[in-house]
């Protein structure tokens, strides 16, 4: 900590990062501009190199000019023009197929050179930022190439990060795992999910066990339930053909909501060490009960946007838009109703629900406890009690609120809802980034906490696969069947209305 009182952290350690597929969108919009951010944070050592990998045919100072134009255009817009101009040095290039052999040697050869001229101590860290269906390649050629392990001319670490999705069910989601642990090992290797490098997320573990006011009521006997909502105002745009091979589930579900619901559920580690923490996470994934074709029938609903309005402007349905069947069956809305089965949480529903084309973009959790006696309060005027509710709001907006009842002012007892809400603006300024700053970071550090291990994955692809295999023995005969602007089909309101419930839908 500073003489000022601010909180201070290390610079990464020195490394070489090898970015594959360094022409494309992640890269320019994403990676590159969270390196800037770093940067001007001074939370990225001075000895650092970037080495892009592409298809292209460009030279090292094409490459520079490229990326220049990139971050103008996406970087931060307060760039220290010196501080650009050493990172732009930095920058260097290889031309390759990622199937190429050759195209390896070629690579090792650069790096060794780089690693030496940049003093980055032999710590090489490889990002995928490829297409999934090149990860098991890149993989296999790096270690045939001896670049998978630290070699005799180098005594520093390797790291690999690998951008989802990790498969497309449990079969797929095994194979890729076993390819990429035939050339590394599994503390090697960084899944990455960007969702888990927001501050909301990653304060869940302090808000829950740091407050002595908090763990105690987390739990079945306090708890009524517990929603998990994310929601997309936008549609598909010109990601039909992904999104026609994936849909919701798979995109955002599957991973991104799952360890929301394991950051909410799990027990408290024994430490905040990485392995202690993601131990955790996933005995709450093994913990949620396997749903059965009928449980799936009765427990998950799926839905399609129709056409409709979006900030009072007329969009098209799903089946209209670029790149998407006019007959296509993939869901683009799901919701879930599930159990994690333990002590904590015996018979406390989760629910679920992510969508594209609802009213607002918003990533939220909400923790309505039971609710209070009502013998005391039955003859006071306004109806029954409302519960009280703990929301943590991931984004756009990260904020945590709690809603209570209190007494109106003025003769008589009249009860009302009031919030107390803490905003991470107003805790400290909040800097440009990106989302992926924190996490490069922390690999950067060798700190697994937020990445997911090949556990975790498998488990999570256990409760989706069934899910997706009923769906895709029964096509929906109804798609679509919520307009754009609305907040899903009829289905997924009935879904919690028959548990005498309904959904904490965010104000718009």
């Amino acid at each position: 900590m500073s003489e000022d009182g601010r909180v201070t952290y290390r610079p990464a350690d020195p490394c070489l990062l090898v970015l594959f597929g360094a022409t494309g969108d992640l890269a320019k919009r994403k990676l590159l501009p969270a390196l800037c951010n770093l940067a001007q944070n001074g939370l990225l050592a001075r000895e650092f190199s970037v080495v892009g990998m592409a298809r292209e045919d460009l030279s090292h100072e094409e490459f520079r000019r490229r990326i220049g134009e990139a971050m103008r255009e996406f970087g931060p817009k307060n760039m220290d023009p010196a501080l650009w101009a050493r990172l732009e040095s930095r920058l260097y290039y290889a031309r390759g197929q990622f199937g190429d052999p050759e195209a390896y040697k070629a690579l090792s050869q650069l790096l060794e050179k780089t690693d030496r001229e940049g003093g980055t101590q032999g710590n090489y860290l490889y990002y995928l930022a490829t297409p999934p269906s090149v990860f098991p390649e890149i993989a296999a050629q790096l270690g045939r190439a001896g670049l998978a392990q630290g070699g005799e001319h180098r005594a520093g670490w390797t790291r690999m990060i690998v951008e989802k999705p990790f498969g497309r069910d449990l079969d797929s989601a095994r194979a890729l795992n076993r390819s990429l642990l035939q050339g590394f090992d599994e503390d090697q290797l960084y899944r990455i999910d960007h969702y888990l490098g927001k501050e909301t997320v990653q304060n869940l573990l302090v808000f829950r066990f740091a407050n002595g006011i908090f763990e105690p009521i987390w739990n079945r006997r306090y708890v009524d339930h517990v929603q998990i909502l994310v929601s997309e105002s936008v549609g598909v745009e010109n990601r039909g053909r992904y999104y026609e091979e994936a849909g919701v589930l798979r995109d955002m579900i599957q991973n991104h909501m799952f360890q929301l619901l394991a950051l909410v559920a799990m027990e408290p580690p024994i430490s905040f060490a990485a392995r202690a923490v993601r131990d955790e996470k996933v005995k709450v994934l093994h913990a949620v009960g396997r749903l059965q074709p009928e449980d799936i029938i009765q427990r998950t609903v799926r839905g399609q946007y129709g056409k409709g309005f979006a900030s009072d402007k007329p969009v098209p349905a799903y089946r209209s838009e670029p790149h998407v069947s006019p007959t296509s069956t993939t869901e683009t809305y799901a919701a879930l109703k599930l159990f994690v089965e333990n002590w904590r949480w015996a018979d406390v529903p989760f629910y679920l629900r992510s969508g594209k084309r609802l009213p607002t973009r918003e990533t939220q959790i909400v923790i309505q406890f039971r609710r209070a006696p009502l013998l005391l309060f039955r003859d006071m005027p306004g109806g029954e009690l409302a519960p009280n509710r703990l929301v943590v709001h991931i984004q756009p907006d990260e904020r945590i609120r709690m809603r209570f009842q209190a007494k109106l002012p003025g003769p008589g007892v009249h009860l009302a809802n009031v919030d107390m809400e803490f905003r991470y603006a107003d805790l400290a300024p909040a800097s440009p980034g990106t989302g992926y700053e924190t996490l490069l970071y922390d690999c950067m550090t060798g700190d697994a906490t937020l990445f997911h291990r090949s556990d975790m994955v498998e488990a999570a692809w256990t409760i989706a696969t069934p899910i997706l295999d009923v769906w895709q023995a029964l096509p929906p005969r109804d798609f679509p069947n919520y307009a754009s602007g609305t907040w899903g089909p009829r289905s997924a309101d009935e879904l919690i209305e028959r548990d005498g419930r309904q959904w904490s839908n965010p104000d718009v």
